[in-house]
């Protein structure tokens, strides 16, 4: 044990507690799924978002929603969750509505599931010239004087989260994103499979760039979401230290996630949430966590790819739904097969700061840029047709809207700005 652990009697349990939680996500090879969870801004006919209360707030969508979505969670009257069969309907910090929907082998029912999904939203929303937009950042809004949901959690993060920059408030209460979580077959395959959804990071954030706006303005340049995550808390953000060496591995992660500063824990009832600043290792140096414990920290970490029993891939801004199924499609192209092992023999030597600097780039040129030497629309290019090997024409077909926004080296931000298209 390091010396600076010493104060940690339970450490080395805790470690592998964490690790038989990451070993219980492992799925045959073979009969891996998909995952996916994509935010939306609610707004109301003068596109001003809709907050969580008043008289029809997002608290009044889920209540409605509720005929459809029966299963409901609550916390001293509030109502904070909805669900039903392989659709689970929560809300994001200023009242993003998320849709978590999965787990799926096939792709066509994920999209019927979101199809759903924004029908019955519209439903109940529509007659009243609301609208739920697929968008990046707030379109609108200076996103610190947005009202929080209450969850003592979020009023706790959001404090702490503001110490350390601008950019916590703007994230809590402006950003919407796509997240797609692939499963893992065995502990280095997940590895392989951090190791390139971070490599991938700042490709993937471009060709599925979708703020047009930021606090209220135009953007003044691509990636406005990712500028914001980039700053917003180093300690739990961007690349998990590490994670792009061959030796990383579960024990690695889960020392990762116990030297982090917990910010909130839950009280023994998980009725109420506890602020507390010292890391989870910290908190937890006497005893053995349990499984809702690790679970908790588990999602106190924000990187641009993150383990679970699953691995999340986190770069994307909140899409309309054919480009959500059509980034599915890519994601599933890229992760599964002979692809992945492609991608983990081209991209072997790439390091973090490689990283942060793709990010720069893209930032400031765009489909100009270059990133680890090669121009970024060959390598979009390249990913798009690695992916189509690998997946059927049915799914070849679903990947087309992206495919198409990567050929005309364009994103649905520049598209919006344009005026080419409507956002969201």
């Amino acid at each position: 044990m390091n010396s600076s652990h010493m104060d940690q009697p339970a450490r080395e349990q805790n470690i592998q507690a964490f690790v038989d939680y990451f070993k219980s996500g492992m799925k045959p090879a073979g009969e891996e799924n998909l995952g996916v969870e994509v935010e939306h801004f609610i707004v109301d006919a003068q596109g001003n978002p809709v907050g969580y209360s008043g008289e029809h707030g997002v608290a009044w969508i889920l209540q409605r929603l509720t005929e459809r979505y029966p299963r409901v969670t609550e916390h001293d009257g509030d109502i904070l969750a909805v669900a039903a069969s392989s659709m689970n309907v929560t809300i994001e910090p200023a009242a993003q509505l998320e849709l978590s929907a999965g787990p799926f082998a096939d792709i066509k029912r994920m999209r019927e599931a979101y199809e759903k999904f924004e029908a019955d939203v519209a439903e109940i929303i529509e007659p009243l010239g609301m609208k739920m937009l697929s968008v990046g950042y707030d379109p609108r809004m200076v996103a610190a004087e947005k009202e929080l949901i209450p969850k003592e959690r979020y009023r706790c993060m959001d404090e702490y989260l503001t110490q350390i920059s601008p950019y916590g408030p703007r994230m809590m209460r402006g950003t919407a994103s796509t997240q797609v979580s692939v499963d893992f077959h065995s502990e280095h395959d997940a590895m392989v499979k951090m190791r390139l959804a971070s490599i991938l990071t700042p490709v993937f954030s471009l060709m599925m760039d979708n703020s047009p706006f930021y606090e209220g303005s135009p953007s003044v340049h691509p990636l406005m979401r990712t500028e914001v995550w980039r700053h917003l808390d180093p300690v739990r953000c961007n690349t998990v230290p590490g994670a792009l060496d061959s030796d990383f591995s579960f024990r690695k992660y889960a020392e990762y996630l116990l030297d982090v500063p917990a910010i909130v824990v839950p009280s023994e009832d998980w009725g109420d949430v506890l602020t507390d600043n010292r890391t989870f290792g910290e908190i937890y140096a006497d005893r053995v966590m349990t499984e809702d414990e690790i679970f908790h920290a588990t999602g106190m970490v924000w990187p641009d790819a993150r383990l679970k029993t699953y691995v999340e891939i986190r770069p994307a801004d909140s899409v309309p739904v054919p480009y959500v199924i059509a980034y599915e499609a890519l994601i599933k192209g890229l992760f599964y097969g002979q692809a992945r092992d492609i991608l983990d023999a081209r991209f072997t030597d790439i390091t973090i700061p490689q990283v942060e600097m793709a990010k720069s780039a893209l930032m400031a040129a765009g489909y100009d840029a270059r990133v680890y030497d090669i121009p970024v629309g060959r390598l979009a290019d390249e990913l798009i047709a690695l992916a189509c090997t690998e997946l059927s024409d049915e799914e070849s077909e679903m990947l087309k809207p992206l495919a198409e926004l990567v050929a005309q080296r364009t994103t649905l931000a520049k598209q919006a700005i344009r005026g080419k298209r409507p956002f969201g």
